[in-house]
């Protein structure tokens, strides 16, 4: 692309996010020979992108905060940034960053811009007036801000694109489906069952709307009957986010003898090994990277049938799929996996199978690389 590195900017919510899931992706450009920073919130977790190679700046941003001033400092912020570094490409994941970056791209004249769309969380699940009315809002938002002459916005999950082109918000020839950050089928490398209690395992943010409650729920109804049964809980609390449960919920939880609550854990590969079954009912999600990981470790999953997790688990094929919300549902189908091991693992094969066939992270990295180079030829 020129003997001049190519300059890409990261900007994202959290350092932490992007060392969780965009790191192989900052790397493989490193490896070409890009320029990257990343510009994120302050104390993030930032400190540790520069083992990787990787330059920053922070950010003033709060995740869930709207107020008027500290929103326009933020989109202050990123101008700002966009105007010394003058990057070729800018590539913004997440909300805030998508609707601010747009715009500070705009106002900078960058090149070219890749808006990566998180599924439709806390915004797009509450129910009620209230939510209703920001919902509007946030839609609104996008439509004004989705606005580049060389942008491509990528999409996690079908629903979500398809959702956007319908409501006007971008045309169908700016729209990339990249599933996810992938997964590392060598870090997740698929397991033979485990011997011992049947595990029944829940991995991410402890928040409401990762169907948490109807976990617990299935899980109490499912110990009247096996109580040798274990059901375990491993992701943190989540302060910065309004649908969080609290360390005081989860330990009566735990007390009670429904769950293991094993908060934040580095070792989620061996966690993973260690169960018999991965659960997810989650109401809504982009691409929920906890069924890649479960699929590429060759287990039976149960999620509920909503966006993103539709697109991991196939019903009676890769898993079982459940409705939103319905811990009775949750229950059987956890039920019928514990009891038949030999279901449990036809399941798993073809979960592994459909890992190294759509999900692995070399692929969505050469996907999204090839969104880099159109952008970058016009």
């Amino acid at each position: 692309m020129g003997e001049t590195p190519i300059k890409l900017i990261y900007v994202v919510n959290e350092a932490s996010f992007l060392i969780s899931h965009r790191l192989a992706l900052a790397t493989e450009a490193l490896a070409r020979g890009f320029q990257v920073m990343v510009v994120c919130a302050e104390g993030t977790g930032e400190e540790h992108l520069a083992q990787y190679g990787l330059s920053y700046q922070t950010m003033p941003l709060t995740r869930s905060g709207l107020n008027p001033l500290q929103e326009l400092r933020t989109l202050k912020s990123i101008r700002k940034v966009y105007e010394a570094e003058r990057p070729d490409i800018v590539h913004h994941v997440t909300i805030k960053p998508v609707l601010y970056g747009t715009r500070a791209a705009n106002r900078a004249g960058i090149r070219a811009v890749v808006n990566a769309v998180p599924g439709m969380g806390f915004v797009f699940i509450r129910r009620g007036v209230l939510a209703a009315i920001r919902r509007a809002f946030v839609n609104l938002l996008y439509r004004l801000a989705l606005s580049h002459r060389n942008m491509q916005v990528i999409f996690q999950n079908q629903d979500d694109m398809e959702g956007f082109i319908s409501h006007a918000i971008v045309d169908r020839e700016q729209s990339t489906l990249i599933r996810g950050s992938g997964v590392d089928l060598e870090t997740f490398r698929c397991a033979a069952e485990p011997r011992g209690a049947m595990t029944f395992l829940l991995v991410g943010r402890m928040l409401r709307h990762k169907g948490v409650r109807e976990f617990v729920e299935a899980a109490k109804t499912l110990r009247k009957t096996r109580p040798d049964w274990r059901f375990q809980l491993v992701g943190d609390v989540d302060a910065g986010n309004p649908a969080s449960l609290t360390q005081e919920e989860l330990g009566k939880w735990q007390d009670a003898g429904l769950v293991e609550w094993l908060g934040h854990r580095s070792d989620v590969p061996q966690l993973m090994a260690n169960a018999h079954v991965v659960c997810l009912p989650s109401y809504r999600e982009g691409l929920p990277k906890t069924l890649l990981e479960a699929a590429a470790t060759g287990r039976a999953m149960v999620s509920s049938d909503a966006a993103g997790c539709r697109e991991v688990v196939r019903n009676e094929v890769t898993g079982l799929v459940v409705p939103v919300r319905d811990a009775d549902s949750l229950a059987r189908a956890m039920f019928r996996l514990g009891e038949d091991k030999e279901l449990r693992q036809r399941f798993g094969r073809a979960a592994r199978a459909k890992a190294e066939a759509v999900f692995s992270v070399e692929d969505v990295v050469s996907h999204t690389f090839r969104v880099y180079e159109r952008l970058l030829s016009k």
